[in-house]
């Protein structure tokens, strides 16, 4: 029976079969010097070889890809006919962690870093923000040239940056940006523009879902990825043409819509949570929109420093991911670190809605926003089948057509002629319409 030519030691580790387990090892030698795992090796080096090693060399490394971010080199060997894997590991130069666990490896064994360990090992491994290290096996040339150009656009147009300051390669741009350490690409980077960065960052998206009565009620959902410079405003873009609906009312003439909630104040918000969120944790932000609220989920970190009941104060700002949020800054997308929650209180405040509510839980943050009393009277009296949405409807097909008849009415929103002709009344009686000339070469004039 062959041998390895090797024997276990800080960079090498022998297993006989392959178990979830093993992660751990691949995590602790990703935090350590890298090593070699080999599957289908008995402790003393003894080849013992495996039965699934192409099913394997498959699933391994889109399992460390999905658990711990990471990329691995999974390679099948023989020996005497007897199949057996080898796995690859470099040294990550940033915090591998597995299922929100960190682990080393020392001499032979694998250890879980905790506590006052762990932030040791943290500030030994990082010495920076997380979105500020480096990610390896990225180069300039797999980020997404058009949201590059895309960055371009809108810094120019918010004049953050001038057609000097952007008339540079994408690399030198990417540089000043400070998205590079050292020769390698951030993991802002990644993020912000590639164009498939949950390829290596699982959750690397926004999750939008519509829900009728509970929560157990959902009618449809859409999820946003791609790059993090397009995501957000793509995602504004949807919840505003699909999942809010504009009310209808009028002021004289002047055709008024009226949304649940601020836009503007969306985006502070939505933005805020890419700023903060623990991309690390796989975990989507998500807004799930109600008819008369709205709820988004951020697994992200309040500061420590900051109470929750003052962030519609004044205050510093320490975001989680500070190169992200100076990429966002620079395209124009947030005014100044700090003043988000202000933003979002003069937007609701100058459309008389509710500040939202922010809820501090244990596994991320949760955001209400809720409507204007406005909004809730327009819901209310629009109700397709009350009289109020009949009255409605038909007020709106006579300033689109003056010169409609009782009958059209009737053919056009479906009603009886006498639902049509109470409706008719009631508005005439309040003073909405009044009836100029004939009742057939006459109109209908709208006070």
């Amino acid at each position: 029976m062959g041998f390895v030519n090797l024997k276990e030691n800080q960079n090498t580790e022998f297993k006989e079969i392959w178990k979830d387990e093993w992660l751990k090892w691949i995590c602790g030698f990703a935090n350590s010097n890298g090593g070699t795992l080999y599957i289908g090796v008995k402790d003393n080096g003894d080849v013992k070889g495996i039965n699934n090693a192409n099913e394997l060399a498959e699933i391994i490394p889109q399992t460390v890809r999905h658990l711990a971010g990471i990329i691995v080199e999974v390679n099948i060997l023989k020996e005497e006919n007897r199949e057996y894997l080898e796995i690859k590991v470099e040294k990550y130069p940033f915090p591998v962690s597995l299922r929100g666990r960190y682990y080393l490896r020392s001499g032979k064994t694998n250890l879980e870093v905790t506590g006052l360990e762990l932030d040791r090992f943290m500030n030994y491994k990082v010495g920076k923000t997380w979105d500020g290290c480096p990610y390896p096996n990225i180069t300039i040339n797999d980020l997404d040239k058009d949201a590059i150009k895309y960055f371009r656009k809108e810094a120019l147009r918010h004049k953050r940056l001038t057609e000097g300051d952007l008339n540079i390669d994408d690399k030198t741009l990417i540089e000043k940006l400070q998205l590079y350490e050292n020769d390698y690409l951030t993991i802002a980077s990644v993020l912000l523009f590639h164009e498939n960065p949950e390829y290596y960052f699982t959750g690397a998206t926004i999750k939008i879902g519509y829900f009728d009565k509970n929560d157990a009620d959902l009618r449809f959902q859409d999820e946003i990825g791609g790059s993090l410079i397009k995501q957000v405003e793509r995602a504004i873009e949807l919840i505003y043409e699909k999942y809010l609906k504009a009310l209808i009312w009028y002021e004289g003439n002047q055709r008024r819509e009226e949304y649940m909630f601020p836009k503007e104040a969306m985006r502070e918000i939505l933005y805020n949570a890419a700023n903060h969120k623990q991309y690390e944790k796989g975990v989507p932000i998500q807004v799930s929109v109600y008819e008369d609220k709205i709820y988004v989920f951020n697994v992200g970190v309040f500061p420590k420093t900051l109470k929750v009941e003052k962030i519609y104060e004044k205050h510093g700002s320490s975001p989680y991911n500070p190169k992200i949020a100076g990429t966002f800054f620079r395209a124009g997308y947030i005014e100044s670190w700090g003043r988000g929650f202000q933003k979002i209180k003069d937007e609701c405040e100058n459309n008389d809605v509710p500040l939202p509510v922010v809820d501090i839980q244990d596994d991320g943050i949760m955001i209400k926003c809720l409507p204007s009393k406005k909004y809730m009277e327009l819901l209310n009296r629009n109700e397709p089948n009350t009289p109020n949405g009949t009255i409605k409807s038909i007020l709106e097909e006579i300033i689109k057509n003056p010169k409609v008849t009782k009958p059209e009415l009737s053919k056009n929103l479906n009603l009886g002629t006498t639902t049509i002709s109470r409706a008719i009344i009631s508005l005439k009686k309040d003073g909405y319409i009044e009836r100029i000339g004939s009742n057939k070469t006459g109109y209908w004039k709208v006070n």
